[in-house]
């Protein structure tokens, strides 16, 4: 298949699982989310196929769609949400649970993996506890991060890129495990403390993209496109005034801010579909990310140790912070969003809050990424220093 093939797929495969989500009923039970990552998946590993080719500049197609799709999204999908003063609380406290788990599961999987990840190290320079301390700075910022410890901590290339495609591996069956049992999974076992009235619900109109083809629905379009592009362009210009390793943190920063005060004006917030076409960015994404993990290019059977590491941090530390949501009474889709924002960065928060069909957790999770984003680099580099008392 050719790039402009691929391209019609991304961008058009949405429309298509939206429609059988409402006439298929298995597919309908998957959701859009989880029936996208799934067929990204099947995309993104095409080239195992015997006489398949794939196209050269398809990574290029991906990684563009990847990074534009969401900053796009950000602000169509925030300028609708309301926003109120006592739901801070939680969400700090969700912030400061989410890390906690992150840095217990990366000491207690230090203990566990450590040994045989040091005797693997032939070189002696790639040690467990640089290993720990780059996932305590990935699963509590992001790849900025993990990018940032390799060079502070003297972690050789080819680590850093078994360990990024471990990443990329087991986040994709995170966020399976999300969308597909772990939201109804850990609602259940948290429980909501209330029923937002903003909440998008599942039973919402089954078409809500209706009307957006009229001339009405264009120029709506049209002026939300417009406007994401600016508050995208503002932030990025902003950005730059600062150093590129800051780069991605303030943008996001930024964006989140001026799509919050846009909310407030009453003219933005009302206009029709600004969410909807938000969520149908989100879904270009979804299948453009996990498209991009290509099992075959992972040396699975030569990092056993790391890939259990990585594996043990993500999941241990999402059950130690639903113990303790359900000991401090954390909300659980406050407590998804933030484990979400801490485990796989900002730009899946929103893929996150569709699945979960509440929007009222996106601005809570993307503060709660971008706090993980600046304390990534030092908790990294402090859990270093620590398994090396080990």
């Amino acid at each position: 298949m050719g790039i402009v093939v691929f391209t019609l797929v991304f961008l058009l495969a949405p429309a298509l699982v939206l429609y059988l989500c409402g006439h298929v009923k298995f597919i309908g039970k998957m959701g859009p989310v989880l029936t996208l990552y799934l067929l990204g998946a099947f995309i993104g590993n095409l080239g195992a196929i015997p006489g398949v080719s794939m196209p050269e500049n398809l990574l290029s197609l991906q990684h563009f769609l990847s990074s534009v799709t969401v900053p796009v999204a950000i602000p169509l999908m925030l300028i609708g949400c309301t926003f109120r003063k006592g739901e801070a609380g939680g969400h700090f406290m969700a912030l400061l649970t989410g890390l906690f788990g992150v840095l217990v599961a990366v000491v207690l999987g230090f203990l566990v993996f450590g040994p045989s990840i040091d005797a693997g190290d032939a070189s002696g320079n790639d040690s467990a506890a640089k290993i720990g301390g780059m996932l305590a700075g990935v699963y509590t910022g992001g790849t900025i991060n993990l990018a940032s410890l390799k060079t502070m901590l003297g972690v050789s290339d080819a680590t850093y890129l078994l360990l990024n495609g471990y990443d990329m591996l087991i986040g994709f069956l995170y966020l399976v495990f999300l969308v597909s049992v772990g939201i109804k999974l850990i609602r259940y076992l948290l429980g909501n403390k209330e029923v937002h009235n903003d909440q998008v619900s599942e039973k919402s109109e089954e078409n809500p993209y209706k009307g957006l083809w009229s001339k009405r629905g264009l120029r709506v379009l049209a002026v939300l496109i417009v406007f994401a592009l600016v508050l995208c362009g503002v932030s990025y210009g902003v950005a730059k005034l600062f150093p590129n390793s800051q780069l991605m943190t303030i943008f996001i920063l930024m964006l989140t801010t001026l799509s919050i005060a846009s909310s407030f004006v009453t003219k933005l917030r009302t206009l029709p579909y600004s969410y909807d076409v938000g969520m149908y960015c989100i879904y270009i994404f979804s299948i453009v990310v996990a498209s991009m993990a290509d099992i075959t290019n992972l040396n699975l059977i030569g990092g056993m140790g790391m890939l259990g590491y990585l594996a043990f941090v993500v999941f241990v530390s999402m059950a130690v912070q639903v113990t303790l949501s359900k000991v401090l009474k954390i909300d659980s889709d406050v407590m998804i969003i933030s484990s979400v924002a801490c485990l796989c960065s900002p730009p899946f928060v929103p893929m996150i809050s569709a699945a979960m069909r509440n929007k009222r957790v996106l601005a809570a999770g993307l503060a709660i990424g971008i706090v993980g984003y600046a304390a990534g680099n030092y908790l990294g580099f402090l859990i270093y220093r620590l398994l090396l008392l080990f």
